[in-house]
Formats: C-alpha cells, structure tokens, sequence
C-alpha cells in the first residue's frame, strides 16, 4: 500500500515543523496546514489515511473541521493534538469520530504509538468494510441463483402438469399474464405482483394428483369425480410448501376456486366484508378470517383463461359471452372492482382496428390474443 500519508494541522508553525520532521523519520509522508480551512482543502486533494487535529485555532476549531472530516471521508483517521487538558473536550473529539486525544507537550514516541493504533484501526475497518461488500455481492449471486432454481423448479411443475392435462396446455402462463395485469391496474405493489404471478403460474399444479380419466372426461362430473377435482387446491398446497416458504402464495393458490360470496371451495371463504377500494392491504387477520384480494385476483383470471378455451365438456366461449359471464358473476363469483379492473385492461389493450372475424366487441382483438395465442 506504500507509505502512509499524514496530514499534520495546527496553527503554530513550530508544532508543526516538529511532527512533520518526526514522522518523515519514522517512514510516514507527511503534509502540513495551518487552520481548518486549509486542512479542509488538503484532505481533499491529498487524501490523508491520517490527520494529526489541533482544536485551538483561528476560525474553525478542531472539533468542526473533526466533523467535516468524518462526513467528508469517513475512512481517514483522526487524532485530536491539543494544549488543552479537559475531559469534557476529549470525550467531545471521541464522541464525533476521533480515535485518540493527544496534549501538547507530545511526547513523540506516544504520537508514534497513537498514530500507529489509529492506522491498524483504519485498516481493520477497511478491510471489514471490503469484506461486507463482498459478502453482499456473493449473498446477491447466491440469491439469484436461488431465484434461477427455484423457478426453474416451476417451470418444471408447470411442465409436468401440461404433460399430463392437454387441454390446459398454456393455461397457467395466460392465468399469469392476466392476472399480473388485473394486479397492476389495481396499483398493488410490486412485491404483491410478484406473488400473484407466482400463484398463478402454480395454482394448478394440484391437478398433478387428479386422475386423468376426470381430467379428461367427457361431459359432467358425478358428484365423487367433482369432489377429487376440488381436492387439487389443497394437494397443490401439499406439493409446494416444501419448496415455497410464502404463507401468502400458498393462501392464494389454495383459495383460487373460492368465490366472493363464499360459495366456493375449498373453504367457503367470503370477501364480502373487505373493503372495495382498489389498494386493499390484507393483513394477517385478514388471511386468517377472510379470502384475499389476491386469492381473487387470480380466481378472476383463472375464470376468464378457462372460459376462452376449448375444454372436454365445451367449446370456448364467444368474447361477448365471456364479458356478460364476468359481468354477471361481479358481487357473486367475483370481486367487482377485480371484474372492472380486467375489463379495463381489455378495453384498453384492444386493437383500434380489430380483425373483422372477432366482430364489434371491443374486448374481442384482446380475449383472441390471450386465448388463442397459446
């Protein structure tokens, strides 16, 4: 690191002339200022590891240029050098940064002492400073690659539920783009849009454990067939807790057959009490009590994704019937403010000049992108 620069500030010419010559002797570099001013304009272009302070000098006294230094360069040590012999002062220096408290007359081999401490204890810092900031550099690589395996873990899932469930191929990815659109049109917050497209990405991945002769089956359910379709919420809670360490993703892909008057399943929960503004904050109670905003959001997507696709037991929906389907449901199967929010989404992704086979509807262009792109 070559030698160690000090910068020695004090208004008397003799003082100054002593320690400069002494620390030169003893291998250090050295520089000299005569008040705070000065001092102040060569630790900026000097950038002393080390300034030697007196506090009794013309202008600004030595505590003030003390606590420029520190805000100014936090890493250059500072030892106080003063004729004046008080506690009170000395705890002053120590308190705003100084390391020691030297008084005049110095003996000079205390000063070597002194000025030695304060560089191993600038070094300590420094290297304890680097050590942090590539401890965060690595937590941040290691997270990311966390981040990378854990969705490449979904991207499986997803891949072996789709394997399995033809007819949903690309079902979860549209359920996502829908609801991460739902989510942002009504300003949630970043980390809750984030959630909503992990759950909707995964909220089907219970469908793994249903058999596929009711996957698949053509026509209706009987009773027993439909209650082993409504166990996949739960299973798909069963599969991923080991993996997903979220109560929140979870809530939400367990509760994304629920309904908004709380007719669904698996538990029934009702969200008729929550608040219809548009940023509702859903605290733990409110998981615990009640069915989340998000849970619905993604119930929304998931109706609307399902209804604008070819399933075994019926065609897809024509875009009018899926708008009025959605308009019905509002206050009943859906939340109203997540139905207007989609709708808006619709109407405002539509294409200004839309394909004359899609008809007049203004959500048409838009339910043929997302339906039938996949």
């Amino acid at each position: 690191m070559g030698k160690a620069k000090v910068l020695v500030v004090d208004d008397e010419p003799q003082v100054r002339e002593v320690l400069s010559r002494y620390l030169l002797s003893q291998g250090y570099e050295c520089s000299t200022a005569h008040d705070g001013t000065s001092a102040l304009r060569a630790a900026e272009t000097e950038q002393p590891h080390i300034v030697l302070l007196d506090i009794s000098m013309p202008g600004k006294s030595g505590i003030d240029v003390l606590k420029e230094l520190q805000a100014r360069y936090p890493d250059t040590a500072v030892v106080m050098v003063t004729a004046i012999a008080d506690i009170n002062v000395a705890i002053d220096a120590m308190r705003n940064g100084a390391y020691d408290y030297l008084v005049k007359p110095i003996d000079l081999n205390m000063l070597l002492i002194s000025v030695e401490r304060a560089l191993e204890r600038r070094r300590l810092l420094l290297e304890n400073k680097e050590y942090q900031l590539h401890l965060e550099k690595k937590v941040e690589e290691q997270t990311n690659q966390i981040r990378l395996t854990f969705l490449g873990t979904i991207s499986a899932l997803v891949q072996a539920l789709e394997t399995k469930d033809a007819y949903t191929r690309g079902h979860s990815e549209i359920v996502a783009e829908i609801a991460v659109a739902i989510a942002k049109e009504l300003g949630m917050t970043e980390e809750r849009i984030e959630k909503i497209r992990l759950a909707a990405l995964l909220h089907d991945i219970g469908r793994i454990g249903v058999r596929e002769c009711v996957l698949n089956k053509q026509g209706t359910l009987t009773a027993e067939e439909y209650e082993h379709v409504k166990s996949h919420c739960l299973l798909g809670k069963r599969i991923l807790q080991p993996i997903i360490d979220d109560d929140e993703i979870l809530d939400i892909i367990v509760h994304h057959h629920e309904r908004y008057d709380g007719t669904g399943y698996p538990d029934g929960l009702s969200a008729a009490q929550l608040r219809k503004e548009t940023m509702i904050v859903a605290t733990a109670e409110a998981y615990a009590t009640k069915l989340s905003q998000d849970a619905m959001v993604v119930a929304t997507a998931d109706a609307y994704a399902a209804m604008s696709s070819d399933r075994p037991y019926r065609e897809a929906l024509t875009p009018q019937a899926i708008e009025n389907e959605l308009r019905s449901g509002a206050g009943k199967q859906f939340d109203p403010a997540i139905v207007d929010a989609l709708l808006r989404v619709l109407q405002r992704r539509s294409s200004p000049s839309p394909q004359p086979s899609l008809g007049d509807n203004p959500l048409d262009s838009q339910i043929g992108n997302l339906a039938g792109g996949k």
